[in-house]
């Protein structure tokens, strides 16, 4: 992976040529889990049990062509997919799996673009990871707004205050105790509520 040590990422390989686990192997610096499967009913409980990245399915596999795997594991975890598939089938496999957001490249093509495909999902990946982080800090703002919000009712109708006053009372009881605002709230319920 060209230069970036500091990926810290796991991966899910399915096939069951131990020439291509072999292969795609040189392109996974970096990966702190690398799991390799060679069935998709094992691959779809290691999915089920735990959380990857990226997922590679080489197909055919030995249970089944692959294409039903992606796409369950499209619609079941945020992981990047790509999937590797017969030249002479791949016009077909791409027009099926490019709506559901996963990458295919040939066999053919493993030597000049798997390099490439890896690096693709791995830039996906990092974008899925920033966007869940906002996320989550939009979720914990929302929620600390509901609890402050619950606290100033509560200070407005058990100790008269304005919604200014109720507002600038958690503030400084935040500042002068070190505390988050939203702390402050949540004794104000305890001891009000």
């Amino acid at each position: 992976m060209s230069g970036k040590q500091d990926m810290y990422y796991s991966i899910l390989i399915v096939s069951s040529s131990d020439r291509f686990n072999s292969l795609i192997k040189k392109y996974l610096h970096g990966f702190t889990t690398i799991d390799i499967k060679k069935s998709a009913a094992v691959a779809r409980r290691n999915i089920l049990e735990r959380y990857y990245d990226i997922i590679v399915i080489h197909a055919p596999l030995q249970d089944e062509s692959g294409i039903e795997l992606a796409f369950d594991a499209s619609e079941k975890c945020n992981a990047s997919i790509l999937f590797v598939t017969p030249t002479e089938v791949y016009d077909d496999v791409l027009e099926n799996v490019t709506d559901k957001g996963i990458l295919s490249i040939t066999k053919d093509m493993i030597d000049t673009r798997l390099d490439q495909a890896i690096r693709y999902l791995v830039a996906a990946q990092a974008r899925v990871h920033r966007l869940e982080q906002k996320n989550l800090n939009l979720e914990e703002k929302v929620k600390e707004a509901r609890v402050v919000g619950k606290a100033k009712g509560i200070l407005i109708s058990k100790k008269g205050m304005s919604e200014d006053e109720a507002h600038r009372y958690i503030g400084k009881q935040a500042m002068d105790n070190g505390v988050s605002r939203k702390r402050i709230a949540e004794d104000i319920i305890d001891e009000y509520g």
